[in-house]
């Protein structure tokens, strides 16, 4: 099933460039190498046919049109050496990007002293120093769950790609993915230690209870708020929500009464201290932001204001995961933290300078073209996969709105095999962990990989067609520590 995988020039997840298993691969290797091409494609199915039996879907569009995720049974393997420095990088650039927004809503000490531009943060769409300013936050910190993006260069470097701290998604398929690959390849984990996530909802339940506000009840009351059915991320608001033990409320359910928050029940008003939203800023208050939204509740920056009720991720926190802003996150972890990043970014051009402009205008073909405030794959150029009419359509936009784009250099992402009509391919990867912070950090062992399934793609986003993998922690067996 192997024989015509080739590992090429790019960094392969599971092959050397021999073509022989990497050490941490081994055992895998050997369980689909003696298996059968018909064993194989039932195992496939089986999986697909669990993420549909347990309605696990991804909604595409406003219509409420669903698709199950392709699930592609090979993992991921992070083994624990490595996988002890990417979750110390990780939670070094979690805590830089929570003492910057900390700072930006406060004293401003990195904008006086010139460390970010001044103009980046200004420029921000998600920035609203009149809004966001002053308001007392339990623990000081703005960031309940983020979604870091990895990657993984030619090298085999893991480089950060993206900071998500609005509303990351994708946690209920981190555990979807351990609970199928479980049913499908048991054997699998008689061949492994592979880090357990059971315990780590108990984690997330204590770190979100710890954003009690300090008018709240004895025995504070947690939401999760939604905008419906009709988002992209549903069913991961609906397993959070069960997993949590909170209930799942829209803003219809709400409402704010001498500026605190209630849940609407049959037997009266019940008070809320907690939302863990998943809707954006502009719709969480019709009176503060949109006046047309319908899925916000009319009052509800008055309550925060007060401090009668938490929300998270905090409100303005796109300010940070501004891919603008995303260079200078090494300089913040140098500034608040006086320590040298642990993991690289990728280098980033500004399109509002003209030097750099001049270089990626004329080098459009070769680069990756990002909207600063887009996710999701929108507004996206792949420079050597563009045609002639979009690499014409993006120097436009470029021409006419310089600081609302940025551009990066095309990573050769790492590539991974991935079981496609009847046989393994090479697909390319990456990673989203996720980390949760509360009175401390804490990072999720495993996380999610997200795979581009057509071949040389390079767009691996849920919303535009890509799959999904386990990602494996293993710990040292016998004595061995792989490399």
């Amino acid at each position: 099933m192997l024989i015509n995988y080739q590992a090429d020039s790019f960094f392969d997840e599971m092959l050397d460039q021999s073509g022989n298993p990497k050490d941490h691969y081994k055992a895998f290797h050997d369980i689909i190498s003696e298996a059968s091409a018909e064993e194989l494609r039932k195992r496939h199915e089986r999986a697909q046919f669990n993420f549909l039996k347990q309605g696990i879907t991804f909604t595409l569009d406003e219509y409420g049109t669903e698709r199950t995720l392709p699930f592609d049974f090979v993992p991921i393997i992070i083994p624990e050496k490595k996988w002890k420095e990417i979750e110390k990088g990780l939670k070094q650039r979690v805590e830089a990007l929570s003492h910057f927004l900390q700072d930006i809503y406060g004293e401003k000490k990195i904008i006086k002293e010139e460390v970010v531009p001044t103009e980046l943060i200004e420029n921000s769409v998600y920035y609203n120093e009149e809004q966001f300013s002053g308001i007392d936050l339990p623990l000081n910190n703005h960031i309940f769950i983020a979604g870091i993006d990895l990657i993984r260069d030619e090298n085999g470097e893991y480089r950060v790609l993206e900071d998500n701290l609005r509303n990351p998604s994708g946690i209920s398929y981190v555990y979807q993915n351990r609970h199928v690959i479980r049913k499908v390849y048991p054997e699998l984990f008689e061949r492994y230690s592979v880090r357990p996530m059971e315990n780590q909802f108990k984690e997330l339940q204590k770190a979100l209870f710890s954003y009690a506000p300090r008018n709240a009840l004895s025995s504070p009351h947690a939401v999760l708020l939604t905008t419906g059915i009709y988002n992209s991320a549903y069913y991961d608001h609906v397993f959070l929500a069960k997993q949590l033990g909170i209930e799942l409320v829209e803003g219809r359910d709400l409402v704010v009464e001498n500026d605190f928050v209630y849940k609407e029940t049959t037997s009266g008003l019940e008070r809320v201290d907690i939302i863990y939203r998943r809707i954006d800023d502009d719709h969480l208050d019709p009176e503060a932001f949109s006046a047309d939204s319908e899925s916000g509740v009319p009052g509800l920056m008055r309550a925060y204001r007060k401090g009668n009720v938490t929300i998270l991720n905090g409100i303005g926190i796109g300010a940070a995961d501004d891919k603008a802003i995303y260079a200078y996150v090494p300089e913040m972890i140098r500034y608040y933290l006086n320590e040298e990043p642990i993991l690289k970014n990728v280098t980033t051009y500004f399109l509002r300078d003209s030097e750099q402009r001049d270089y990626v205008l004329e080098n459009l073909e070769k680069l990756v073209i990002k909207n600063v405030g887009a996710s999701g794959g929108d507004d996206l150029l792949i420079g050597p996969n563009a045609s002639e009419e979009e690499l014409t359509t993006f120097r436009q936009k470029i021409k006419e709105t310089p600081n609302e784009y940025i551009a990066q250099p095309t990573i050769e992402l790492s590539r991974a095999p991935a079981f496609q009509e009847g046989e393994f391919r090479p697909r390319h990867i990456d990673l989203r962990m996720f980390v949760m912070k509360g009175e401390k950090i804490n990072v999720l062992p495993g996380g999610l990989s997200r795979v581009a399934l057509k071949e040389d793609n390079l767009v691996v986003n849920s919303s535009q067609g890509g799959g999904i993998k386990d990602v494996w922690v293993i710990s040292a067996e016998g004595g061995k520590d792989y490399a």
